[in-house]
Formats: structure tokens, C-alpha cells, sequence
């Protein structure tokens, strides 16, 4: 398999019937790690040759076997700076794995505790039932778990990941908004429920918990509280969407020693920076987490604080860390002036661009599309802005494209196109001022940088 076809004769569709990926998850995977990197007709069509096929059905492979994408990609790089045979990197069966892999998760069938199965077992029993609109059944194996397992595991093994596994479902199109609003509020009130059961606090201290503005996710948080008062602590609960500018109110009130801060989307983590900011300033701890700091593993690094990590066992363990000390923390990136300038120009230029992309896509997506993609997009960049790195939409763009395609039907064509109308309507709408926002399109979209600003650009860079 070492000399496999390179020549590229491969439509687009062919590679989608082929590997059973995605159109648009294959473009955001040439966007963002530049794998697979097709040829282009002259008309702009991509062409993949078969050992592009195989390499993506290596990638693949590597996914089905736990790793993520981006260790996937880190792997093939690896590989071919090594100059190894990917293909005979994978050993034949009977042979040791020349890779790494995540290790197995353990087998549904052992340890079997009960009639009642495993905490896996249930897990999926449960997902069944709030699927079905089932509350009886969903309550009785909550109730079920709780009396067989400690409240830590059950609330972690069973709600906590099957709400994800519903999440995940959301996500691709197989699960309805109403099925998992369904199974969030069932969650979210067993969990009410067992916070007001908790014993007074045995500990000193006190602890603020809750989300940034426009956050709306609040189980994490929820059972971040629950779990940290089953542990003795003062946790003082404020739920979603806590607006900033009551915080210095809130702060005055409750006296917490220290504020814990949850985000699962970029623009909101965003929000939680502004937060973390004013308490840095008003000498307040704060210790913050959630989904997009795992998936943006540099995100953590422009917010003054300190990071929980990805694994609610292992923040449990850093909260209590940081009661010990209790200081401030600031922030490991400092935000430049390029994109503090770039905030308030985008900022003020935004209506404008938006305007102009109507104008080029009024006639080629519907209205409804086209304002949530405008939206999106713009929170997104605004998001990246206010954080200090465009990168940071690597991988929130890939999500943002899912979004559309799963759930407003957007063709994925049509996406490609609306992107190039945003770099076009960017170009003619920002100066210099806004040259952060223009290079990160350029690179998103494969296109040279501007002869005036590339010069610009290199000479504030040298500067």
C-alpha cells in the first residue's frame, strides 16, 4: 500500500461515497489542518487522488479507536516527518499497534453490581427514556441509581454523560431540541433537588458559583455546587446568565472568597474574560472551566484565574487548591493592541459588513439562513477579538458549520460561498485597523493576503 495513487481524479462526491465522511466535515478538516489538501480545476473544483482516500480512512480509523481529530492529524504528522509507510505503521492482526490509543473503556457486562446492571447499563436505559418522553421510567432509574451507587458517580457516569451523549445527538440532526430539553430539565431539577437536601457547610469560606452573561448551560455548574457541598463547602448557587454588570452587586452581598466560572461556547467565554477581568480588579479569585477551554486547549491561557481543567473530578481537587491560597491570579497572554484596535473597529464596521453580505447572498440563501448565519459568524469573530487570538475559530467554525448544516438545512456549498461573500464584504469594509480579522479569512479560505496589508502587516509585525 506504500505506492498508492497520488494522480488526483476524485470529485468531491466520490470521496463522500467513498469514506462515508461529511462534504463539509472534509472541507473544515483542509481548513483547519490542512488534511486532506485536494488539487483544484480551473474552475475551483477539488479533485483527491486515492492516497488521499486512504488517508482519510486511516484518519478514521484512528477516531474509531478514541483518538481525537487533531491527535489523529498531530499522528500522520508525525509519521511523515519521520518518513515512515503510514500504511504499514498500522500493524497487521495478531501484531502490537505501532500507535497510541486511548485505553478501552471497560465492558458493560462487568463489574455487574445489581439485577439492575451497570452505572453504563442504566446510563443508556435512561438516554432511552428521555428520548421517549418518558418521565416515569427516566425518574424510576434515577431513583434506582442513587440507591445503588454514591450520588458522585451516578450524577457524573449517568446524568452527566448521558446528557452529553443527548447533546452529541442534538448536535448531528438524530436527537430533537425537545428531546434534550426534555432530558436537561429532568437532570437539572434532580439535581435542585439534591442541592437543597445537602447539610449545612463544615468548612470555612465561601464560594460564588455560576455562569457568564448569554451562558445558558447550567448543569456543570449545577453539580460543580452540589458536589462541592457534599464536601462541606458554603456554595452560594446563581445559575445562568448572570449579568456583569450586577456582579459588583452580588459581590458586596454574598462576600465569596472565591468565584467559580463556567462557559461551553467561545462568544461566552468571551463574557466570562469581562467577568474574570472585573474581579482580578476587585482582588477576588476566580477559578473558571467548561466545554470550549477542553477544545481550545490555549483558550484558558488569555483569562486571568485559574483553570479547573476538563475533568470535573480533577476540578473538585483544584477548587479546594485554590481555598487553600486564595490569590489572584492574572492572566498568562496579555491581549495586544492589534486586537484591542481590531475589537472596536469590527465593532463599529460589523452592521456594515453584514449589509454588504446580504447584498451578495440575498438571492442565494434564504433570509432566515442568512441572519443566523450573519449571527453566528459575527459573534464568533467578536468572541476571538475580545480573547486576543482568531485562532481560537479553528475550532469553533468547524462547530458553527455543523450548526447550519445539521440544523437550517444550509447547503454546504452554499456555506463555502457565504465565506467567501464575508471575506469579500471584510475587505471592503475594514482598514488596517481590522487586519487581524482579514488574515485569519485569508488562511481560513486559502487565498493570498493583500498586497497593502500583507505590507502593512509585516511591517507592524517588525515593529
Amino acid at each position: 500500500m506504500s505506492q498508492i495513487d497520488k494522480t488526483p481524479i476524485y470529485n468531491l462526491k466520490a470521496v463522500v461515497q467513498e469514506t462515508g465522511l461529511k462534504a463539509d466535515t472534509l472541507r473544515a478538516w483542509e481548513r483547519r489542518y490542512g488534511v486532506p489538501a485536494p488539487q483544484r480545476t480551473d474552475s475551483g473544483h477539488r479533485l483527491y487522488s486515492q492516497h488521499d482516500i486512504e488517508v482519510l480512512k486511516w484518519l478514521i480509523e484512528r477516531q474509531d479507536e478514541g483518538m481525537s481529530i487533531s491527535r489523529a492529524i498531530d499522528l500522520l504528522h508525525r509519521f511523515e516527518d519521520e518518513g515512515r509507510d503510514l500504511f504499514e505503521s498500522v500493524a497487521a492482526p495478531g501484531t502490537q499497534r505501532a500507535i497510541e490509543t486511548r485505553p478501552a473503556a471497560p465492558k458493560l457486562d462487568q463489574p455487574i453490581l445489581s439485577e439492575a446492571g451497570t452505572i453504563q447499563q442504566m446510563r443508556t436505559a435512561w438516554v432511552d427514556a428521555c428520548l421517549s418522553f418518558d418521565e416515569f421510567r427516566a425518574e424510576q432509574l434515577l431513583s434506582q441509581a442513587f440507591a445503588l451507587f454514591p450520588a458522585e458517580i451516578v450524577c457524573i457516569e449517568l446524568i452527566q454523560h448521558g446528557l452529553h451523549e443527548i447533546g452529541e445527538g442534538w448536535y448531528a440532526g438524530r436527537v430533537t431540541v425537545q428531546q434534550e430539553h426534555f432530558a436537561s430539565a429532568l437532570a437539572i431539577r434532580r439535581m435542585e433537588a439534591l442541592l437543597a437536601s445537602t447539610p449545612a457547610p463544615t468548612r470555612p469560606g465561601r464560594i460564588l458559583v455560576g455562569c457568564p452573561p448569554e451562558e445558558e448551560h447550567t448543569f456543570v455548574p449545577l453539580l460543580l455546587s452540589l458536589l462541592l457541598r457534599r464536601r462541606g463547602w458554603d456554595v452560594v448557587y446563581l445559575g445562568a446568565n448572570v449579568p456583569l454588570r450586577s456582579l459588583e452587586a452580588t459581590l458586596a452581598t454574598v462576600r465569596p472568597n472565591l468565584v467559580v466560572l463556567t462557559a461551553q461556547q467561545l462568544y461566552t467565554a468571551a463574557g466570562l474574560m469581562e467577568m474574570a477581568e472585573l474581579l482580578l480588579k476587585e482582588r477576588v479569585p476566580v477559578a473558571f472551566g467548561g466545554l470550549v477551554f477542553t477544545e481550545i486547549p490555549d483558550l484558558h491561557q488569555s483569562l486571568p484565574g485559574y483553570y479547573l481543567g476538563d475533568k470535573l473530578e480533577g476540578a473538585i481537587a483544584e477548587v479546594e487548591h485554590v481555598m487553600t491560597s486564595l490569590k489572584p491570579l492574572p492572566a498568562q497572554h496579555q491581549i495586544g493592541y492589534d486586537y484591542r484596535e481590531a475589537l472596536e473597529h469590527f465593532r463599529v464596521r460589523q452592521v456594515l459588513i453584514d449589509a454588504d453580505i446580504w447584498q451578495q447572498m440575498m438571492d442565494k440563501m434564504p433570509n432566515r439562513l442568512l441572519a443566523t448565519a450573519n449571527l453566528n459568524f459575527g459573534r464568533a469573530i467578536l468572541a476571538a477579538l475580545t480573547l486576543g487570538n482568531m485562532n481560537f475559530l479553528d475550532a469553533d467554525i468547524e462547530w458553527v458549520e455543523g450548526l447550519l448544516v445539521n440544523h437550517h438545512q444550509m447547503p454546504a456549498d452554499a456555506l463555502d460561498e457565504y465565506l467567501e461573500a464575508y471575506y469579500d464584504a471584510s475587505l471592503r469594509n475594514l482598514d488596517q485597523r481590522g487586519a487581524v480579522v482579514i488574515e485569519w479569512l485569508s488562511r481560513l479560505l486559502g487565498k493570498q493576503l493583500p498586497s497593502p496589508l500583507q505590507r502593512e502587516r509585516s511591517a507592524a509585525k517588525r515593529a
